[in-house]
């Protein structure tokens, strides 16, 4: 029994988070989960450290989304932003500034 269910689990996981991938919505305007990522000082930091490339990708993801938005329609299914294709871009930045900050508190409270 513990075979089956370590068998279909990351399948159960796989297609519960497609769904909820497909059912936030976002991925209609070609957008990607980092770009709708609440933007608090960390974000903020992380972004700003994106290479130029990824920077103005991000931009363009947005200011399309923006735009499609503003004439309520949203983007042909073929261009939407597919689960399996969806890049966590921003994460190995953020991860840094989380971490960079959280030693320069743990520093701060100990000197």
């Amino acid at each position: 029994m513990s075979s089956y269910i370590a068998r279909k689990g990351p399948l159960v996981a796989t297609s519960l988070g497609r769904w909820a991938y497909n059912l936030s919505g976002f991925n209609q305007y070609g957008l990607h989960r980092d770009d709708c990522l609440h933007e608090n000082e960390d974000v903020k930091e992380a972004v700003r450290r994106l290479p130029r490339k990824l920077y103005d990708e991000r931009n363009y993801r947005i200011m399309r989304a923006l735009h499609l938005s503003m004439t309520k329609t949203i983007l042909p299914k073929e261009q939407w932003t597919k689960y399996e294709e969806d890049v966590k871009y921003l994460e190995p930045y953020l991860n840094e500034v989380v971490k960079e900050r959280e030693e320069r508190e743990d520093w701060n409270k100990n000197h």
